[in-house]
């Protein structure tokens, strides 16, 4: 049995299942996040976030799989019938995106439902995760990483009703510097700034927020965008203090199995010593705040 302190994961993502009660938690693996080399995507069971069974294989790359490395910010829903896993991949000279793949069950195998990631091939993409609209439409929202356009964006893209082909092209919905906490870093020589780990939440009120994750002054930071017309498109406003400023960051959130309403995150940043980190919130008017 493994407590949270013994499992080195980033980007820790939750699936709570009710009728196991059973909390599924999924993540980039720690020890390869930054090696060359991956060997899959991992989860842990557990009944009540603090006692851990696992790892177990969620998914090993089938032969001929095009990605080899940075297997990160795994996500499973259930969507239609089907357990769907995104997460992002990447191989060398091979632009790095998020891939979509299904099983029957939270646990797997997961394969692949497309020849190669849904985000588009000449951009650098990574932390997809599923948005289904009021309509019933579903949409990727994903990052256009920094690397590449120096202002890291966060984009939404339409999906087919059957998650295997994108329609039409991405949409802006804001970049990294629109916030007034986001600070510019440097990494290698490159400067820019970072967005990482978009996570749609839907307000009691209605309200739609994206949490999502940056640099500012208190080191990896969680922030807020609104959006103006509580729909996918926006406007989408930056919330002027972020929701998070520890040093922790790439959330999502989820209810327990009593209802409390959670955030997931990563803390502290800095491999090797990166751990998930369960936090209680609320909602405070028309954004969350922590408890």
């Amino acid at each position: 049995m493994l407590q949270n302190s013994d499992i080195h994961i980033r980007d820790p993502f939750v699936l709570p299942i009710m009728a196991e009660n059973q909390y599924y938690l999924y993540g980039t693996t720690g020890p390869e996040a930054w090696t060359a080399l991956a060997t899959g995507i991992d989860y842990y069971t557990s009944t009540d976030l603090q006692n851990w069974n696992g790892p177990f294989p969620a998914f090993r790359p089938p032969a001929g799989f095009w990605s080899d490395r940075n297997y990160w910010a795994p996500e499973v829903r259930f969507y239609r019938a089907t357990y769907y896993l995104f997460a992002t991949f990447k191989a060398e000279g091979v632009c790095r995106g998020t891939q979509i793949l299904a099983a029957d069950s939270p646990r797997g195998p997961f394969l692949p439902i497309s020849d190669g990631p849904i985000t588009p091939r000449d951009w650098e993409c990574l932390d997809g995760t599923l948005f289904v609209d009021a309509t019933e439409q579903p949409w990727m929202v994903f990052c256009h990483e920094w690397v590449q356009v120096g202002d890291g964006e966060i984009c939404a893209l339409r999906l087919s009703d059957d998650l295997k082909t994108a329609v039409g092209q991405p949409q802006l919905l804001f970049r990294a510097s629109e916030a007034p906490w986001a600070q510019e870093i440097n990494s290698k020589g490159r400067r820019g700034y970072v967005t990482d780990g978009p996570w749609l939440h839907r307000l009691t009120n209605g309200e739609l927020i994206i949490l999502w994750s940056s640099f500012s002054s208190g080191g990896y930071t969680i922030g807020v965008a609104k959006s103006a017309s509580g729909e996918i498109s926006g406007p989408w406003q930056q919330v002027p203090e972020p929701l998070y400023s520890g040093d922790g960051g790439h959330c999502m959130t989820f209810r327990s199995f009593d209802g409390q309403l959670l955030l997931a995150l990563h803390r502290p940043n800095p491999s090797p010593d990166e751990r998930p980190q369960f936090i209680p919130l609320r909602e405070n008017g028309s954004s969350l705040q922590i408890v």
